[in-house]
């Protein structure tokens, strides 16, 4: 059976471990694409890894022609104004860029970050700038990308809604490694209007007018316990929040989604008896 065009999964628990433990829980889910951790998601400490399992997780993914991304861990703010954490960031960063070209992974999502401290907006995009394109630098073509994902604008956000991407892009040269990862539920957190008819199509149009074409790598496909611009970064089940289905629907037929794969991270989505890749798929064959 092919790959569909626009792939959908669930990001699902290492557990027991990445063969064991993550492909076993995306077969029995039905994902098609994954996203783990590579280590802890709340710590600094570096996961080395062991080469035979890596060329396991690798070889059970191109088996079944599952496309796998790595999130960094929470702590990652490149923003940060306390210098042991930005440096612990980027270093953090760089590891994870690193791991995921071991496990094969197309890319490594990382959260935008944040100021932190008021009237320091400038100072941490610098820092930003400073921090990742050494790192991007070091990549080649077949190294995995970088996938910004905007916040939901809380904590003083360093890019929350599409438009503050520009910013963030051209701090980074707009450099060929960048990628974004939209999810669902920051953006419209962040105002984005996907509880209107044609908001979630006009949304893309506007971040491909921003980002660029090829841009947009990875969708976080989150519902939203909150309202529009509630600043609240809380997932829910597809249809169930104050998104709902038909955002959905416009996502998954725009052209600048065509190759892009759509992770869940909604309650229930990597657990057998979640409903969650069920209805996506369905709400992509409508």
């Amino acid at each position: 059976m092919s790959t569909p065009l626009r792939p959908v999964g669930t990001h699902v628990k290492v557990g027991k471990g990445l063969v064991e433990g993550a492909v076993a829980t995306a077969d029995l889910v039905g994902a098609e694409t994954v996203q783990i951790f590579a280590g802890n998601p709340r710590g600094w400490a570096h996961s080395t890894g062991d080469r035979s399992t890596d060329a396991a997780f690798r070889a059970a993914c191109e088996d079944r022609e599952m496309r796998a991304f790595v999130h960094a861990p929470y702590l990652v703010n490149l923003g940060s104004p306390t210098p042991a954490t930005y440096e612990k960031s980027v270093a953090s960063v760089a590891h994870n860029l690193g791991r995921a070209g071991e496990l094969g992974c197309e890319g490594v999502v990382v959260h935008t970050g944040s100021c932190v401290d008021e009237g320091t907006f400038d100072v941490a995009l610098r820092q930003v700038r400073e921090g990742l394109l050494p790192v991007l630098d070091a990549l080649d073509d077949d190294s995995p990308w970088l996938l910004l994902e905007p916040t939901a604008g809380q904590g003083r956000s360093l890019c929350a809604g599409v438009d503050d991407l520009e910013a963030y892009l051209e701090a980074l040269d707009r450099h060929p490694k960048v990628g974004i990862c939209l999810d669902t539920c920051h953006a419209f957190a962040a105002g984005e209007p996907f509880d209107e008819v044609g908001g979630a199509t006009r949304t893309l149009d506007r971040l491909v007018e921003i980002a660029g074409a090829g841009r947009l790598r990875l969708i976080h496909a989150n519902d939203s316990m909150d309202v529009r611009g509630s600043f609240r970064d809380r997932h829910e089940r597809i249809g169930r929040g104050h998104i709902g289905e038909s955002a959905f629907v416009e996502l998954f037929a725009h052209p600048a989604t065509a190759g892009v794969p759509f992770i869940a991270e909604t309650p229930g989505s990597g657990d057998i008896d979640g409903t969650c890749l069920d209805l996506l798929k369905k709400l992509r064959d409508t």
